[in-house]
C-alpha cells in the first residue's frame, strides 16, 4: 500500500495538466467530472455522504455525482452548471486542474475563463444529438484561445445501445469542424458518464473501440510547460532599491519571466522606452545566478542607470517585440454593460496598465457558422468581436498565437474597476484559417 509520504513524492516528480470541460446543456459535463473524480478516489469521504445525502433528498436512490461540482444553490436546483468550478486531483501519474464551465449561450463568457489557460478541452457531445450549434461554439472558442488538445467526449452511448455507427458519425462531423478552425489535435472517445464507461475504466459494452479511456487520455497527453524555446519576455513587476548602507547602490528589477530564457551578458532593450543594457547580474531566491527561464520569479540588475519601472518589459535586443499604441485583436466581452465604439478603458498587459479609447468594433463573429458580422457598433456580454484599440503609452505586445502570456491583455472600466473584455493580441483563428495553410514545423501550436 503507497503510504502518505510516498505519494507525496510521487507527486512531486509528476507534470500538471490544465484541463476544461465544456459542452451543451444536459450533455453531461458535471456527471463526468463527478465520474472522473469517484472513479479516479479523488473524492474524500465527507464530500460523498453529502452528496448522497444530498441526492436522497431530491429523491435519487443513486448518488449524483454532478453535485461534486455544480456548488451554487441556483446549479443545485436548475441541475445546470452556472459558474466555473475548479477542481483540483491527482493520480499517481498527473497533477490536474479542472475547469468545469457553463454550457448555456449566456455563459459563454466563463467558458473562455476557464479556458484561457488550459493545455486540453474536453467537449462533450449528446450522443443522441451529436453536433449542435453550442458545440461548434465551444470548438470555435478552443480554437481562438489556442487550446492545443480537443477531447470529443461522445457522452449518453447507453441511450443509444453503445451503437458503434453513432459515435463514428459524430466523431466524424466534428473533427473536420474543429480541424477546419485550426485545432491540432482532436480525439474522440466514447462514454457514458452516468455508468462509467470509459471513463476511467474501459467499457466492455463498446469492445469495437480499442482507444484510451478518459482518464487515460488525461494522463498520457503530452503536455509541454517549457517556455524556454519561447521569445525571453520579463515584466518588471517591482523597483528594489534597499538604500541601506551594505547595499547603497543595489537597483534591481524584480518579477516573473513570462517567457524564454535571460542570461548574464545578455544585450537587451527595454520597452517601451527603447533604451538598451546589458544583463549585469540576475538574483534568484538571494543567490546570484547566471540564467534564468520562465516561470521563474527573479530580480534582474542591468548594467547602466536607465530609466525602468513597472510595467515597463525587457527583451533580448535581438528579439524584442514590436512597440505600439494601436492594438487590434479580439476580444471576449464579459461585462453586461456593453462596449462601445468611443468608449474610454484601461488596458492592462502583463504588469503594464495605461489608458485606452475603443476606436472601433469592425466586427462581432457568430460563432455557430463563423460569419462575421460587420460593424455591430457595439459588444454585448458573451459577445466574441474584432476591436481597434488606441492606447494612450505604447505597449510591446507580442500576437496571441505566439504568446498567450504576452499576446493577452484585459479591458477595464476606469470608474470602478470591472473587467469588461478579455483580449487577444493579433489575427483571430478565423484569420488563421483563411490563411495559407503552415509548414510542417508550424502545424502545431506552441506555446
Amino acid at each position: 500500500m503507497t503510504t502518505p509520504i510516498q505519494l507525496a513524492e510521487q507527486l512531486s516528480t509528476t507534470t500538471l495538466l490544465r484541463f476544461a470541460t465544456a459542452g451543451s446543456v444536459d450533455d453531461g459535463k458535471s456527471t463526468l467530472v463527478g465520474r472522473l473524480l469517484h472513479d479516479s478516489k479523488s473524492v474524500l469521504t465527507d464530500q460523498l455522504e453529502a452528496v448522497e445525502d444530498a441526492s436522497r433528498k431530491r429523491g435519487q436512490e443513486a448518488p449524483d455525482l454532478a453535485l461534486l461540482t455544480d456548488g451554487l444553490r441556483a446549479e443545485r436546483e436548475q441541475g445546470i452548471t452556472i459558474d466555473v468550478a475548479y477542481r483540483y486531483f491527482a493520480t499517481t501519474r498527473r497533477r490536474f486542474i479542472l475547469a468545469d464551465t457553463p454550457g448555456h449561450v449566456q455563459y459563454t463568457r466563463n467558458m473562455v475563463t476557464g479556458a484561457s489557460t488550459a493545455e486540453l478541452a474536453v467537449v462533450l457531445v449528446d450522443a443522441r444529438n451529436g453536433v449542435v450549434e453550442q458545440t461548434r461554439r465551444h470548438a470555435a472558442v478552443a480554437a481562438l484561445l489556442r487550446v492545443p488538445h480537443v477531447v470529443l467526449a461522445v457522452n449518453k452511448m447507453d441511450l443509444v445501445d453503445y451503437a458503434e455507427p453513432v459515435f463514428a458519425a459524430i466523431a466524424e462531423e466534428f473533427t473536420a469542424y474543429a480541424a477546419s478552425l485550426g485545432v491540432p489535435e482532436i480525439t474522440a472517445i466514447p462514454i457514458s458518464a452516468l455508468a462509467g464507461d470509459n471513463v476511467v475504466e474501459p467499457s466492455s459494452n463498446m469492445d469495437w473501440y480499442g482507444g484510451p479511456t478518459v482518464l487515460e487520455h488525461l494522463e498520457t497527453v503530452p503536455v509541454s510547460h517549457d517556455l524556454t524555446g519561447c521569445h525571453a519576455r520579463f515584466p518588471v513587476q517591482y523597483v528594489i532599491r534597499p538604500q541601506t548602507p551594505e547595499h547603497r547602490d543595489y537597483r534591481g528589477y524584480a518579477g516573473q519571466i513570462a517567457a524564454g530564457v535571460f542570461r548574464v551578458g545578455e544585450p537587451v532593450t527595454v520597452l517601451p522606452s527603447g533604451r538598451t543594457s546589458t544583463i549585469a547580474g540576475i538574483d534568484l531566491l538571494g543567490d546570484s545566478v547566471d540564467i534564468a527561464w520562465a516561470p521563474q520569479s527573479v530580480t534582474v540588475r542591468l548594467a547602466d542607470d536607465v530609466d525602468v519601472s513597472r510595467g515597463d518589459l525587457i527583451a533580448p535586443s535581438d528579439d524584442a517585440p514590436a512597440v505600439t499604441q494601436d492594438v487590434e485583436a479580439t476580444v471576449c466581452h464579459v461585462a453586461d454593460r456593453p462596449l462601445t465604439v468611443g468608449q474610454r478603458v484601461l488596458i492592462k498587459h502583463t504588469t503594464r496598465t495605461v489608458k485606452a479609447i475603443v476606436k472601433d468594433i469592425p466586427s462581432r463573429l457568430t460563432l455557430d457558422d463563423l460569419s462575421q458580422h460587420p460593424a455591430p457598433g457595439q459588444l454585448v456580454a458573451n459577445d466574441i468581436g474584432r476591436v481597434v484599440v488606441r492606447t494612450a503609452e505604447p505597449l510591446a505586445l507580442d500576437p496571441y498565437a505566439d504568446s498567450r502570456r504576452t499576446g493577452s491583455f484585459l479591458l477595464i472600466d476606469p470608474a470602478d474597476g470591472t473587467t469588461l473584455s478579455a483580449g487577444m493580441a493579433g489575427a483571430s483563428f478565423a484569420a488563421v484559417v483563411r490563411a495559407a495553410a503552415p509548414a510542417d514545423d508550424e502545424a502545431e501550436w506552441d506555446f
